[in-house]
């Protein structure tokens, strides 16, 4: 009997294959093969929100490939992701092929291995229709957000501009945070911050300790004035410790990564953006060839919320620790992890797939980003199994005088525990991590230092890729699977900027935003979108009917936008155009930056009296080497610069490396950086072979 397994990807479908067969067929349908055209709304808001499907443009030659193949076969498996999507995509296959809804042939894998295959194999089950539901209204209320919201902020702002259900939630957050940080006036503070000796034979290391206030108050210092009375009041005082508690506490490790916190710590330690974390995450669930042993998916799936793991997986994770450090590295009790009531329990948390496997293992047979995260992952997972880390603190209260009380606190490491292989980065330490010195109550010390110090309070920083997941997550905004298609919209779209790792929104993102607070309150309400991800979450348990959530929403929505579309009628925003330092050599005047159809352009502000523009290129202010043209930076379709002449297709230099203004001094010829882990300066001209000595 043969058999077709139809899975979404050309590498799940090879490593799936490997462990199959020669009884099967396997074929990718290359993610989603049917969905709502883009060029029109594609939903019949009468008829119940009734969704017009079509097989997706340029999929057509491979439908019927697929249909083919499923007509030779005598059982069809749809073994697309295990998600929302993952079963929205078998349901369009099994209409296309003509399946039987209620066959059980919909098959999914936590992990693609030997075993996750096997045991997926044999649990067939028919398709579950609530989350294909699910999957269906969020699509369809995206839809009908978005196709019916842009045109009219695009016919307000600036044409080509786009808003989203979720989209427009997350850029007001940015743009929030942005107010705060304008609006927020820094207060004075001081600190009073003194270096201690202890007497002469006990030890000699100075040690710190902080100002208190008294021993019936702390003592908050707002001016100089106020910092100078003090310091003018422990003048010639003496100073002994009056207390020293002695204590000993635990740290626990952090649990597995479920989606959102692999983001996120992919973004703080790795300097990952979200969509290339998740990118890297499919390719090592999907699998990929390891040497000795082909085929194999290092990690579970990628998309849960889940903090659950196997037994048999812990059972691996505590041999592999036993081995390594041995048994005190191991807890007197296996730790269970407590998963949020909102999660969706179907998938463990993300892990090594054989816990045994550490990365030096497979290194050679992975490239550099697949191998930082296999890393990250499988230290994350193997730590979360670890005995906690175990610390011996000192705090001291140190008596100054008759009146006053300095405060010094430190620990010492009496076990690393799990810290001997992985600490969360944002789980460091605030106080001093320096062992304190002997001390013991009564003990005399002699002041060395102390000095008042001025301070200002901070505004809120603005958020970065890794504190927009923890918030959007915190306020139940979108779900893990969607932040970074969420932060990749809003950045494509220049509504937000990055700088450095921060995300800061430009004028236009705050022009959109502050249309949408004023207009579609709802639409930007945190708390009403986070109740709207409980709604499709409802719809996914089957506890809520589709179409009837969806006329919960839009029918509501639909009039707050015919009420706005009167209300402004003839109005309106206009966006101030960017000025530049380029004349206009037709009139004289200093030409702008606009918009257009096909991107941003230079014009001549005199329109239609002077009708000038010019494209905008990105001169790098080198000569090309070919020609003695202008060398230009340009983007490549995956939006990694390269370097050309302005000339092109005259003249054909190009290079991916950077051209610099600095002359080779071997040579005179032009010199090129190149980009790298391990940045090279170089000679291209022929035959001087001049590199730049690393400073």
């Amino acid at each position: 009997m043969s058999k077709l397994v139809i899975v979404e990807s050309p590498a799940k479908a090879k490593t799936i294959k490997k462990y199959l067969g020669s009884d099967y067929d396997v074929v990718a349908s290359m993610g989603h093969v049917r969905d709502l055209p883009e060029n029109r709304l594609s939903v019949d808001v009468k008829k119940d929100f009734a969704p017009k499907y079509a097989i997706i443009k340029g999929k057509e030659p491979l439908v019927e490939k697929l249909k083919e193949q499923a007509a030779k076969n005598d059982m069809v498996y749809l073994a697309t992701d295990p998600d929302r999507e993952g079963e929205a995509i078998s349901w369009h296959l099994a209409y296309i092929l003509g399946l039987d809804l209620n066959e059980k042939n919909r098959v999914t894998f936590n992990e693609i291995t030997k075993h996750g295959i096997s045991v997926g194999m044999k649990n067939p089950r028919t398709i579950d229709i609530d989350l294909v539901n699910a999957q269906q209204c969020r699509r369809i209320l995206d839809r009908l957000v978005g196709y019916r919201l842009s045109p009219f902020i695009s016919q307000k702002i600036r044409r080509g501009l786009s808003a989203g259900r979720v989209q427009s939630v997350a850029l007001r957050m940015i743009v929030d945070r942005e107010e705060e940080i304008r609006s927020f006036v820094p207060e004075e503070y001081w600190t009073l911050d003194a270096k201690f000796l202890i007497p002469k034979g006990v030890g000699k290391k100075a040690f710190t300790a902080q100002f208190y206030g008294t021993a019936e108050e702390k003592i908050k210092i707002t001016s100089k004035e106020q910092s100078d009375a003090i310091l003018a009041e422990l003048d010639g005082v003496s100073y002994r410790i009056a207390e020293v508690k002695k204590g000993t506490r635990k740290k626990t490790p952090a649990p597995p990564f479920i989606t959102s916190t692999l983001q996120q710590e992919a973004s703080r330690r790795l300097g990952f953006q979200s969509k290339r974390t998740m990118r890297i995450a499919q390719e090592l669930y999907e699998g990929v060839d390891v040497e000795g042993m082909g085929a194999v998916g290092l990690i579970t799936y990628m998309r849960t919320d889940s903090l659950r793991i196997s037994e048999d997986a812990r059972n691996q994770g505590n041999e592999y620790i036993r081995t390594r450090w041995g048994e005190q590295y191991l807890p007197e009790k296996p730790r269970y992890f407590k998963t949020k009531a909102s999660a969706q329990d179907g998938h463990e948390a993300i892990r090594p797939t054989m816990p045994g496997l550490d990365p030096e293992q497979v290194k050679s047979s992975l490239t550099s980003d697949q191998f930082k995260l296999y890393k990250l992952i499988w230290e994350r997972f193997t730590a979360s199994l670890m005995a906690n880390c175990v610390q011996s603190t000192t705090n001291a209260d140190i008596a100054a005088g008759d009146k006053y009380i300095f405060k010094a606190s430190g620990y010492t490491v009496k076990f690393d525990g799990y810290t001997v292989l992985y600490e969360a980065s944002d789980d460091g330490e605030k106080e001093s991590s320096g062992a304190l010195p002997p001390l013991e109550k009564d003990m005399e010390l002699k002041l060395k230092e102390l000095l008042g110090n001025q301070h200002f309070t901070q505004p809120p920083t603005r958020y970065t890729e890794a504190s927009l997941i923890k918030a959007l997550e915190e306020n139940g905004i979108g779900r893990p699977s969607t932040y970074a298609s969420i932060i990749s919209t809003i950045t494509s779209r220049e509504y937000v900027t990055r700088e450095a790792k921060s995300l800061k929104p430009t004028e236009l993102g705050e022009k959109i935003t502050g249309l949408m607070r004023e207009r579609f309150a709802k639409i930007v309400n945190v708390k009403f979108t986070a109740q709207m991800e409980k709604n499709l979450d409802s719809v996914e348990h089957g506890d809520a009917d589709w179409v009837g959530t969806l006329h919960e929403f839009y029918d509501d929505f639909e009039k707050n936008l015919a009420e706005v579309k009167k209300a402004m009628e003839g109005v309106t925003l206009k966006m101030p155009d960017e000025e530049t330092d380029i004349v206009c050599e037709k009139c004289g005047r200093k030409m702008v930056i606009k918009t257009g159809r096909y991107g941003k352009f230079i014009a001549c502000p005199g329109y239609p009296e002077c009708k000038n523009v010019k494209k905008i290129l990105n001169e790098t202010g080198v000569p090309c080497p070919k020609c003695g043209g202008n060398v230009i930076s340009r983007k490549s379709k995956r939006g990694r610069t390269f370097y050309g002449c302005s000339n092109y297709p005259t003249c054909d230099f190009v290079s991916w490396d950077e051209p610099l203004k600095e002359k080779c001094p071997r040579c005179g010829g032009i010199l090129f950086k190149k980009n790298t882990k391990k940045p090279k300066v170089y000679c291209a001209s022929e035959g001087c072979g001049y590199v730049k000595a690393e400073e």
